[in-house]
């Protein structure tokens, strides 16, 4: 599982409400939702992205509320992964359960900018700065994990193992 974009960076502390504001929670449409990621942080920043692009922030990514909308927008922008210092830990769970590979590396956190071209293995752990030749390492995705995010996420992975869908 090999994922490769722009990195986009971000700092401390980035909680769900910044991730997509709640004035857009009484929506559940994946897309709807996408649209206004990281609005109040930067208002363009979806006209910017490419898919397959990724977030580098540093510690405490995904803090605050514990809704499954934020990794769910994040995912369905186009963001192919996450990297940050840490996590939240209902975040880290809940990407998971959507589908959305996150990255824990406080190396890869501190080094990359925004702008650089990064790869990432999710079979190893390893993070390729492209833009300045470095490596960084990170815990690879377990098996069971890298079978959920294939699936589209844990309800799909249960579907798809129930022969549901």
């Amino acid at each position: 599982m090999k994922f490769q974009g722009k990195a986009w960076k971000f700092g401390s502390d980035i909680d769900t409400d910044v991730i997509i504001p709640a004035r857009y929670l009484t929506s559940s449409d994946p897309n709807e939702l996408a649209k206004h990621l990281m609005e109040d942080k930067d208002p363009d920043f979806v006209k910017k992205i490419k898919k397959g692009d990724i977030i580098v922030a540093d510690k405490n990514f995904g803090c605050g509320s514990s809704r499954e909308h934020a990794p769910i927008a994040i995912k369905t922008a186009g963001i192919s992964c996450v990297i940050a210092k840490s996590f939240a830990r209902i975040f880290y769970r809940n990407s998971f359960n959507m589908g959305l590979p996150i990255f824990e590396s406080a190396q890869a956190s501190e080094r990359i900018e925004n702008g650089d071209e990064i790869e990432v293995d999710g079979d190893t752990g390893i993070i390729i700065n492209i833009t300045k030749k470095e490596k960084y390492t990170a815990q690879p995705i377990p098996p069971f994990m890298q079978q959920l995010i294939k699936d589209g996420g844990l309800m799909k992975h249960i579907a798809k193992k129930e022969g549901l869908s």
